[in-house]
């Protein structure tokens, strides 16, 4: 869920629960309040009794049950409302109703309920003996202290004395309703710190987590550690953020191991290079000396120290050429000049060349040309050069034959020229086969004057043939010899109609 979606839902979380949470909290203390109110009065109050506590049809019914109490005393005996304690439990049954008692015999109040929260100059505002023109009439006094309903009755006692009897029901909250407001308002605290705790917690769990277990990964990484996997799932802005981040520190490995991997190539160059510069340098210093003490005291020893001196100077060469072209290939600079080759005639000169060098190293080359004279490939033939004596060095450098043999093929695949350059040297095994075209890769670890080198030439056949457009691959058999196969498209002029 996107990070706006949340916000707008905790809006609406914050604005609609706490209101509906607030109304079923209304509709259950209603209920409670008017069941109290029952239990306490026995009449049924309406529904607004809780908020509107002042209402008329609450005290209406109290007095009304208060009311008949009365007049069940009347009929009963009328003369006992001269008796004081008699007034005394009336006044204290219909204080039972929320309702207060006062009698008054001709001009003076004979009773009144003291314990009535009721000011005394309400006595001075009743209404005069057969001021109303039926008895229980419902009246209503308002003043400054207090607000009731009253119902007044006229009689006559045995001895001719007017008696009124008023029945008082004070317009105030009941003791059930006292306090209503401050329970709604500690529901409505406690509805707003549950609302609160819930939006928190839902925050938390959706933002503070993932913010935390990103916090975590970034002080992982900033230690060393890009091995730290932050598994976040989701599809908003901050499960995103860790997404990219987890990302970034899965390029950021591979980058960091691809740097190791180029700094142990270096590192390895270095010291293939210190080997393989070592055993001509010190060659050409015992030479040196030799001619400088007289070693060399005939022309003809003379003139074998000089060439040998020359050789190991051309090995030399040789290596720094290749460690030149080595770092072209690392840059992808390597210059190309692609011109339209004609197959037949260049593998043709290469193999001629090669046979002349081959042929003093006791090893014996064939070559086979299996394409038309027309076939011609687009390619850069200093480079392919490079291609075909990079591969035969490899295979003079493994031979283990008294009798070396290396065979080149030239085939045509329909699309395709495919050159075959196959030796009978001690081959390769199956589980290095897959490596030989990596950097710095040896079959054989031991090392030695006489297999030295720097472990990039196959690096660089493949990179030239790739280069090219073509493929390279190699099959092998221990102690039989070894196939190099790479194909290049033929060029086929592009005809209009």
């Amino acid at each position: 869920m996107k990070l706006r979606s949340r916000l707008v839902i905790a809006f609406v979380i914050i604005l609609m629960v706490p209101i509906g949470l607030v109304y079923l909290c209304i509709t259950v203390l209603n209920g409670y309040q008017v069941r109290l109110l029952h239990q306490a009065y026995g009449v049924q109050a309406p529904d607004s009794s809780l908020f509107d506590s002042n209402t008329i049809e609450l005290f209406d019914a109290l007095l009304e049950k208060s009311e008949k109490a009365v007049w069940e005393a009347i009929e009963e005996d009328k003369n006992q409302f001269q008796d004081i304690k008699f007034l005394e439990s009336l006044s204290k049954e219909i204080s039972g109703w929320y309702s207060y008692l006062a009698v008054r015999v001709d001009d003076e109040f004979l009773y009144f309920d003291k314990d009535a929260s009721l000011p005394f100059e309400l006595l001075s505002q009743l209404p005069g003996y057969g001021a109303q023109e039926s008895d229980g009439e419902l009246n209503a006094y308002t003043g400054r202290a207090t607000n009731c309903l009253m119902r007044q009755n006229d009689f006559r006692l045995s001895d001719g004395g007017r008696c009124t009897v008023f029945v008082i029901t004070p317009i105030e909250k009941p003791p059930q309703l006292r306090g209503v407001y401050v329970k709604l308002a500690v529901s409505v605290v406690i509805i707003m710190l549950f609302t609160a705790l819930l939006l928190i917690m839902w925050i938390y769990g959706s933002i503070l987590i993932p913010i935390g277990k990103l916090k975590k990964a970034t002080q992982a990484i900033r230690d060393g550690n890009l091995d730290y996997e932050l598994q976040i799932q989701g599809d908003d802005e901050i499960s995103g953020l860790c997404m990219d981040f987890e990302e970034m520190r899965r390029r950021l490995k591979a980058n960091s191991q691809e740097k190791m991997h180029y700094d142990e190539d270096n590192k390895e160059l270095i010291s293939n290079i210190s080997h393989d510069l070592k055993t001509p340098i010190t060659a050409i210093k015992g030479y040196v000396e030799g001619i400088m003490d007289g070693v060399a005291s005939s022309p003809d020893k003379l003139d074998k120290y000089i060439r040998t001196i020359y050789n190991k100077a051309n090995d030399m060469d040789k290596l720094i050429d290749e460690l030149t072209f080595y770092s072209k290939i690392d840059t992808n600079k390597i210059p190309y000049n692609f011109a339209r080759i004609n197959v037949s005639a260049y593998f043709e000169d290469c193999s001629e060349e090669l046979m002349l060098d081959l042929e003093g190293q006791g090893i014996e080359m064939q070559y086979m040309n299996f394409c038309d004279t027309d076939v011609e490939v687009i390619a850069d033939a200093e480079q392919m050069k490079r291609v075909v004596n990079n591969i035969i060095g490899n295979s003079v450098k493994y031979m283990d034959k008294k009798k070396g043999i290396i065979n080149m093929r030239i085939k045509d695949l329909g699309d395709f020229v495919q050159v075959e350059i196959e030796d009978n040297g001690k081959g390769i095994a199956a589980k290095d086969l897959p490596y030989i075209f990596d950097r710095f890769y040896r079959t054989d670890k031991a090392r030695n004057s006489r297999k030295g080198g720097s472990g990039i030439g196959l690096s660089i056949v493949h990179k030239i043939i790739e280069d090219h457009g073509g493929q390279i691959w190699a099959t092998s058999k221990e102690g039989t010899g070894t196939v190099m196969h790479f194909a290049l498209r033929k060029y086929q002029e592009v005809r209009s109609e």
